[in-house]
């Protein structure tokens, strides 16, 4: 599905100085399919940042990249009432500003600051999934299409026209960092796309009472609810695969599980185990089981979870602890 109507970009002139605003590895191909196609002029990036147990400041993907390429950087620590680098922008020449994944919301006054606009690359068929995860909160809720959606950015989050959109079918198997890199690419395809035909392109209104929300992941949204239906706590390890993970508790010890699939049968009280054959453990949910491949104590391996259970003295009818969310204002 495409949206966004043409109207003779042939009739306008052709954008060629782009300036592009991104940070993690994600954005590095849209970056790369623009400097293809256009002559980037500016890649803004985040501040370096330390990383590891030594700390070592380490710039964004992006900006590495761009570094790579030779292409000028900025790495602001705030836009807002940022005049320097406002005029920055201004004197690279852009004419239009690309921006994906970049990180922070960009005041009125940076939006005004070019010849066209920004244009935002959201990996969802807005106005379903706006904000920060898309990608994770598509799967979790078990979503079977998704998408990209290249938009003209205005002051809200993710509130802007639709100038293009295309979906994308979610394989059954694919968890966040599968559907990652298939949207990576077809984000950085649509942006080069539309950039080649902008301003030949109708901007299309948002339907606003049809938005739902996709906020940043916390820690929380990694732990197993044993009481959901299996389905639904398959949907949330494929949506919390690149963080925070999947974590349950057994006696009050976190662990991390991988590996996991709806089972073909089986059912019992939520979190029982209830089968240890071969190298998978099989435990009940709200409705129907769970299979899981792998368990990783902390500070340790992964282990095959049969292995591993029966090294713990596991057998069916054993249970791990059941989670629930504390009730709002605790």
């Amino acid at each position: 599905m495409t949206s966004g109507s043409e109207t003779g970009s042939s009739a306008h002139a052709s954008i060629r100085r782009v300036a592009f605003f991104g940070s993690p590895a994600f954005a590095v191909p849209v970056l790369e399919a623009l400097h293809a196609a256009f002559e980037v002029v500016l890649v803004v990036s985040q501040p370096d940042k330390p990383v590891g147990r030594g700390l070592r400041l380490t710039p964004p993907p992006v900006a590495a990249r761009a570094a790579e390429l030779g292409l000028p950087l900025a790495q602001p620590r705030k836009l807002r009432g940022n005049d320097e680098f406002a005029a920055l922008l201004r004197e690279s020449g852009a004419e239009v500003a690309v921006t994906c994944a970049y990180g922070k919301l960009l005041p009125q006054s940076l939006l005004d600051t070019l010849p066209y606009e920004f244009l935002n690359t959201h990996t969802s068929l807005l106005p379903r999934w706006r904000g920060a995860a898309p990608i994770q909160w598509a799967l979790i809720h078990g979503d079977t299409v998704t998408g990209t959606t290249i938009m003209q950015t205005d002051a809200g989050m993710d509130t802007g026209p639709v100038l293009r959109q295309e979906e994308l079918p979610i394989a059954p198997h694919w968890t966040a960092l599968e559907l990652s890199a298939a949207l990576s690419e077809q984000a950085a395809r649509l942006a080069v796309q539309v950039v080649g035909e902008r301003p030949g392109l109708t901007p299309q209104p948002q339907d606003h009472a049809q938005a739902t929300h996709a906020p940043l992941l916390t820690k929380e949204d990694g732990f197993v609810r044993w009481n959901d239906p299996a389905t639904a706590t398959v949907n949330r390890y494929r949506g919390v695969a690149a963080w925070p993970q999947t974590t349950a508790f057994l006696g009050g010890v976190r662990l991390k599980l991988d590996g996991l699939s709806v089972a073909p049968s089986g059912s019992g009280e939520p979190g029982t185990v209830l089968d240890m054959s071969g190298d998978t453990l099989t435990v009940a949910s709200g409705e129907g089981a769970v299979q899981i491949r792998t368990v990783q104590p902390a500070s340790k391996k992964p282990q095959p979870a049969a292995a591993w259970a029966a090294a713990q003295g596991l057998r069916p009818g054993s249970r791990f602890d059941l989670w629930e969310p504390e009730p709002a204002g605790h």
